[in-house]
């Protein structure tokens, strides 16, 4: 009798330290994920506004030279250097620590980004025509070619903060796995 007065608190103690034990574990789990979410959210937050600000500079110079307000021969290093942000841009969107629920956010970021590159060589393509040639022709090819970028370049900046409002409503289901918003799912 004094044995089993003995074993069964033990019992009930082990089996109490045994669900302690998988309680913290999965909230831990939880935890992890959700941390996990948050950092995707920051990140995708302060990529999306670097972006917009380089782009947005470049798409009201772009638009001036499209209006006839500044040279064509002048906006070249501002070209240049929305380029290579776009290329710095597009390998830390490639570089992200993505949840499972997001990697179709980080893959539309990405394509965005691959969007923006060819829009910005467009209008480079039609700056440099516009700069060396002056025929009727040409600049005409030259105007079409820059009105594009500058619109391919306007989409691609427009959906890249969509993208980042998509991961900013991300959320953690209680399993701790973050889900996609029903309204933004495809």
């Amino acid at each position: 009798m004094t044995q089993l007065a003995i074993l069964l608190p033990l019992l009930a103690f082990g089996a109490l330290a045994a669900a302690t034990a998988i309680v913290l574990r999965r909230a831990g789990r939880i935890v992890a994920r959700t941390r996990e979410v948050e950092h995707f959210r920051s990140a995708v937050e302060d990529l999306a506004s670097r972006v917009d600000t380089s782009l947005g500079g470049a798409a009201e110079r772009i638009d001036a030279v499209r209006r006839g307000q500044v040279a064509a021969d002048t906006i070249g290093p501002t070209i240049e250097a929305s380029q290579d942000a776009v290329t710095r841009y597009l390998e830390e969107a490639r570089a992200l620590k993505t949840p499972d629920a997001a990697v179709q956010v980080r893959d539309d970021i990405v394509d965005d980004l691959e969007r923006a590159g060819r829009a910005l060589e467009m209008v480079d393509h039609g700056i440099g025509i516009l700069a060396q040639v002056r025929r009727r022709g040409r600049e005409l090819e030259a105007q079409t070619s820059i009105k594009r970028g500058y619109l391919n370049l306007l989409h691609a900046r427009e959906a890249i903060d969509r993208h980042a409002a998509v991961a900013r409503s991300l959320e953690t289901t209680p399993d701790g796995r973050g889900d996609v918003p029903i309204e933004t799912r495809s």
